[in-house]
């Protein structure tokens, strides 16, 4: 996710700090360098340009040409005017007024909403909601299944009448129903098309006159770009959207379409979606999404996936083992399993300050690689419980033996267990209450 946007910035704020004291002329080359990397990534050309014209009117003020840290006051002007566009407060689901609450998922094939409702009710579930997934697409080929399916893997339950009936008349008996059955949020996955036409919108206006939702929410797939944004204008000219979801973020290396959208639209963004599992689907914060543009990490985000994933009795099981030197194979399988749960190993890093530009360097890549991922659990479960637990017993035969099981060398099981090896020595000075030579390093 704007990875060529954040390699440009950050390539221009190096430069500006190298020259220490700036001139106009020196922000205006900045500038121009900064719109050219905002319209390379596919960012809309007014969004672009009203966004350079308030940077500038702020960053040639004499405060900031004579700060004695220039480039630093410009970094802040642009962070802050970066928060500004992207819509400056955080997106929220209404849910207030009638129990249980519509939500209606609008927006044409492809995007993504039968998946992001079923995210959405995962979400939700875990604010202490009761979402009902509804089935309002009766047109596409089994898509009631497929959110039955969804609706299973989660926990939450499908309101369905088949492909037979009207969608309108199953989105207003689908609130009844949730009423009945003390469900406090209705989730109503509508159908879409493969372009905007006058019989779709005429029925997603019916639904939403029949059930009255607090919200109307267009999921869009930010691959598409400013086709993206043009979209949801369409959408909320004849409907009235009052947010929306972009998907496939992690694919979209420009970016574009969520710096744009809502400075166009004027519709807030509530949520990313961040990878195609049930768990990846990100609440939207700007100024969160500006840092991690300006590639100053996401802490924030990382904290609470973090504490969302982990299972706090098995952490604490976990620091009683550091404390004693006990880390094994099973312990080290068990966080790798954890880190895979939260995503790829690259957008983990992209979310910590300062490791963002290391994942595009050939030798970070091969190692970020989730095959990679695989080839180490396929080698850990290889092993018998009493290797896993004890692996000084690995001799030349049994490692031969885990190399032909696991489908690698004896050469990738040698490196695992040095690398094993490495990670239990910095497990046991971090159970010991110190920091490592190398984290401390790491963290400046």
């Amino acid at each position: 996710m704007f990875e060529a946007l954040t390699d440009r910035l950050q390539g221009v704020f190096k430069d500006m700090r190298s020259k220490g004291r700036l001139a106009e002329e020196d922000i205006d080359e900045a500038l121009r360098e900064v719109r050219l990397a905002l319209l390379e990534a596919d960012v809309n050309f007014k969004v672009a340009r009203d966004f350079i014209r308030r940077v500038k009117e702020r960053a040639t003020s004499l405060e900031v040409l004579e700060s004695l840290t220039p480039a630093q006051q410009v970094l802040r002007i642009v962070d802050e005017e970066l928060v500004a566009t992207l819509g400056g407060e955080p997106g929220r689901i209404d849910w207030t007024g009638k129990t249980p609450a519509p939500v209606m998922l609008v927006g044409l094939n492809g995007a993504g909403k039968t998946t992001s409702a079923a995210k959405l009710a995962l979400t939700l579930r875990k604010l202490g909601q009761r979402p009902l997934l509804v089935a309002c697409d009766t047109y596409r080929p089994a898509a009631v299944a497929q959110l039955e399916t969804l609706g299973r893997q989660i926990g939450a339950e499908v309101y369905e009448e088949g492909t037979h009936a009207s969608p309108v008349d199953i989105a207003r008996r689908s609130v009844e129903y949730g009423r009945e059955h003390g469900y406090s949020i209705n989730i109503i996955d509508t159908a879409g098309r493969l372009q905007i036409d006058e019989r779709m919108m005429d029925e997603l206006v019916q639904i939403k006159a029949a059930i009255q939702p607090t919200e109307v929410l267009l999921v869009a797939n930010a691959m598409t770009g400013q086709e993206a944004v043009s979209v949801a204008q369409q959408f909320h000219e004849q409907v009235g959207l009052t947010g929306l979801i972009l998907t496939q973020m992690d694919g979209d290396a420009r970016g574009g379409a969520a710096l744009s959208i809502r400075a166009v639209t004027g519709v807030p963004l509530k949520f990313l979606g961040m990878g195609e599992k049930i768990e990846a689907l990100q609440a939207y914060y700007p100024d969160r999404l500006a840092s991690r543009i300006l590639g100053m990490g996401d802490m924030l985000t990382l904290i609470e996936q973090t504490q969302e994933l982990y299972d706090q009795e098995e952490a604490e099981k976990l620091q009683k083992k550091l404390v004693k030197g006990q880390f094994t194979l099973d312990d080290f399988l068990g966080q790798l399993q954890q880190i895979k749960r939260m995503g790829s190993l690259s957008s983990i890093m992209d979310m910590i300050p300062g490791l963002s530009q290391l994942t595009r360097r050939p030798e970070f890549a091969a190692a970020l690689d989730e095959k990679q991922f695989k080839r180490v659990e396929a080698m850990i479960l290889s092993m018998t419980v009493k290797e896993r637990q004890n692996p000084v017993i690995l001799d030349g035969s049994r490692r031969r033996r885990i190399a032909r099981g696991s489908g690698t060398s004896v050469h990738e099981v040698n490196q695992l267990l040095n690398q094993f090896r490495q990670m239990q020595g910095m497990m046991k000075q971090i159970g010991r209450g110190k920091i490592p030579k190398g984290i401390a390093g790491l963290m400046g």
